[in-house]
């Protein structure tokens, strides 16, 4: 007689805009392909339209996909309060049978139901660069952090770095128990592009080093920028190339600010930018990288660390505490605004012949991380 398999709700609501979010939730739902049949919950994937190109590559046996657009935020809170019930989810709730949800941003009050109700916040960066958001921005996620400190008991965060940050901004109350889940990244079909292939196809050299980030001030670009640009006074070339979305904001500070870089240090022929390309050519092209770049000034948990330890490929990031929880001594690691520092690095060894493997095997890392998000959602 086949076991009952859980009833898991995943809802899935976030703007396109953000990756990082859109990205983890797509692995949520792979990573548990990594399970065995017989442990596989079965789940109710509840998404935005906007999202449906990302739900589409979904393939997973025990999967509903449902097409539900989110209540507005405002106005399903004053609700919530009025009626003492957490309406983003009492009804998904009741009609879909279901015995956990997650990841649950909205928690404006408690209710009484055997459902497991799982919060997850991201980061705090805003509370480390509050000048990257708005002020309205700001409080937004402050409002939603107090609400789920207040009626949560489950709280996932990416990081044991994030978890200490919840302990040094907030006072935690009792009830709350952290998980802490590290995301691994998920890679559908490693590449099969030769070098020879991506070079020819984005005209780049041999070596180079890549950045795959979008174009957030937080990512530090500039950093990068200006030690390419101090090896090249000394007579050192180095290639950078860059993947990812550019702002639709034509007039960006931040892209300026990089602009200026370039034009000031003639280095336009030393930086490659790609935008967005497809999953497989971004892949590849940081396979046959020298190494990958990760020049962050924040991260929850860094999804291009995650997928360069996919890739077996060496990675050279800030010396942040949650990449040092990430890659431990497998990591290379510079003074996030030391431009001097990541020059030195860059030119102090040929990372190209590093020899794979450098990190344990892909197979073993996302079926450990699937019996852990299971027994996290269980």
């Amino acid at each position: 007689m086949e076991r009952q398999r859980k009833r898991i709700g995943i809802l899935y609501h976030f703007s396109p805009k953000w990756m990082g979010g859109v990205i983890y939730i797509l692995n949520i739902v792979k990573v548990l392909n990594f399970l065995k049949d017989e442990d596989k919950p079965e789940l109710f994937l509840f998404y935005n339209s906007n999202l449906q190109r990302f739900v589409d590559e979904l393939d997973y046996p025990y999967l509903h996909k449902i097409e539900r657009p989110y209540p507005s935020v405002y106005s399903t809170f004053i609700k919530s309060f009025l009626l003492q019930k957490n309406l983003f989810v009492a009804n998904l709730i009741s009609e879909y049978k279901l015995n956990t949800i997650f990841p649950l941003h909205d928690y404006p009050v408690q209710s009484k139901t055997n459902c497991k109700l799982i919060s997850w916040f991201a980061d705090l960066q805003h509370l480390h660069y509050p000048s990257f958001f708005s002020y309205i921005k700001r409080f937004e996620r402050y409002l939603r952090v107090q609400f789920i400190l207040r009626n949560t008991k489950d709280l996932v965060v990416s990081s044991y770095d994030v978890k200490s940050d919840f302990y040094r901004f907030f006072d935690i109350p009792n009830h709350v128990k952290f998980h802490v889940y590290h995301f691994v990244s998920i890679v559908d079909k490693f590449p099969t592009y030769t070098k020879e292939q991506v070079c020819k196809e984005f005209n780049l050299p041999d070596n180079y080093f890549v950045i795959s980030n979008q174009f957030h001030k937080h990512k530090n670009h500039k950093v990068a920028f200006k030690a390419i640009a101090k090896l090249k006074k000394q007579g050192q070339i180095i290639h950078l190339v860059l993947t990812g979305k550019l702002p639709e904001d034509s007039g960006s500070q931040y892209i300026n600010e990089l602009k200026k870089i370039l034009d000031e240090n003639e280095l336009h022929n030393q930086v490659t930018f790609l935008g967005v390309i497809p999953r497989d050519m971004q892949l590849s092209v940081m396979r046959h990288a020298d190494a990958i770049l990760q020049p962050s000034l924040f991260e929850g948990w860094s999804t291009v660390i995650e997928d360069a330890i996919s890739l077996q490929k060496p990675v050279i990031c800030a010396n942040l505490s949650v990449n040092v929880e990430q890659l431990k001594e497998k990591g290379t690691y510079f003074s996030a605004h030391n431009a001097t520092e990541l020059s030195e690095i860059l030119i102090s060894k040929d990372f190209s012949a590093i020899p794979s493997p450098i990190y344990e095997s892909y197979e073993e890392r996302v079926t450990n991380a699937a019996h852990v998000l299971l027994k996290i959602l269980t």
